[in-house]
């Protein structure tokens, strides 16, 4: 008569991989109690959860995605939307940065994040198609411009959406986190001022943008503050791009050729109107002072190096990770705003 193998030996047949009833068994728990901690750990003793994870670790349970998502009616995927095209993504470091960030944050939930763009209207018609079909549990949604049907249409599908800005147009009705651009934009024109420039022009953010009103907004603000009347002579509108940063520096030296400092709306643009300092053949700080805004990568590769606004991306990734999850799981909206900080360098 042939002994039975012990659990693990090789009987000549393919083991089967462990079930939750194995789990179950093993940590000699209830089927019930291991659903529970697979599906976050609620009303689950210290004990009973520390006895579960160390049966799943001892057998290799892995958790069968498919069969949990149709019982539950989840995906168990998030979608990273970037309303830019394309090669805005490949552009602008900050999208790379707010990324791998959110996919950081999702990691440590086990929840992928699947990369989507929707930069004119037929990707907005697939791309509304698609995640109305329940093929994600939420959306992460970066860079929404004021009239982009893309969050209205979100949200009469009733997808959870957490927006990376605070939307135009929708207070109270949509999640979002968002640096504080209004009081970052004072920071570093106060900062301008203080150091003795009078002639303090702004390159501002497209202006259906939360960015690009906020910022400047808080540039007329500290105007007022310090008695300077606004000139719009010394205002110019860029699209967030290094090209248009670069226009945006020539426009103002053509209408304004005193200038002596410039607040730019993004590190990107402020890198192109460094460029174009150069070639005009003023000397940055010398002649014109240049302060930016993100304090992402690009603001410690110019020469000189920009002084900026800091945002705090990871932060601003946990939170809007914290958001969406909090969504989905049925909690209504809210909001984060979280402070910037003056990062001082050589081009101000």
């Amino acid at each position: 008569m042939t002994e039975p193998a012990p659990r693990g030996r090789a009987t000549g047949k393919t083991r089967r991989p462990p079930t939750i009833h194995d789990v179950a068994a093993e940590a000699g728990v209830s089927r019930g109690t291991v659903s529970r901690v697979l599906q976050g750990g609620h009303n689950v003793s210290p004990a009973a959860l520390a006895a579960v994870n160390a049966a799943i670790r001892k057998l290799g349970y892995v958790v069968n995605r498919h069969a949990r998502n149709l019982v539950t009616q989840r995906s168990n995927s998030v979608a990273f939307l970037l309303t830019e095209p394309q090669e805005r993504f490949f552009e602008d470091p900050n999208f790379t940065t707010l990324l791998r960030g959110c996919t950081a944050a999702l990691g440590e939930h086990d929840i992928p994040l699947l990369l989507m763009t929707a930069g004119n209207e037929p990707e907005r018609r697939r791309v509304a198609r698609y995640l109305a079909a329940g093929h994600v549990d939420g959306v992460l949604l970066v860079s929404s411009h004021s009239g982009n049907p893309m969050l209205e249409q979100l949200r009469e599908a009733a997808v959870p959406v957490v927006s990376c800005g605070k939307p135009l147009g929708q207070r109270g009705r949509v999640s979002y986190v968002a640096a504080d651009d209004r009081e970052g934009a004072k920071d570093m024109v106060r900062h301008l001022l203080d150091s003795g420039r009078r002639r303090v022009a702004t390159i501002a953010g497209p202006q259906d943008t939360p960015g690009g009103v906020e910022r400047l907004y808080g540039y007329r603000e500290v105007l007022g503050e310090y008695g300077i009347a606004y000139d719009e002579r010394l205002v110019a509108v860029g699209d967030y791009s290094r090209a248009g940063g670069e226009a945006a520096i020539v426009r103002l030296l053509a209408d304004a050729p005193d200038l002596d400092a410039v607040f730019v709306a993004s590190d990107l643009m402020a890198d192109g109107a460094l460029v174009a300092l150069e070639r005009s053949g003023r000397s940055v700080p010398g002649d014109v002072a240049v302060g930016g805004f993100d304090d992402s990568p690009v603001a410690l590769a110019t020469r000189p190096a920009l002084t900026t606004v800091r945002q705090p991306w990871d932060r601003i990734s946990d939170e809007m990770v914290r958001l969406l999850l909090a969504q989905i799981a049925g909690e209504e909206p809210a909001t984060v705003i979280l402070r910037t900080e003056l990062v001082v360098r050589g081009s101000a």
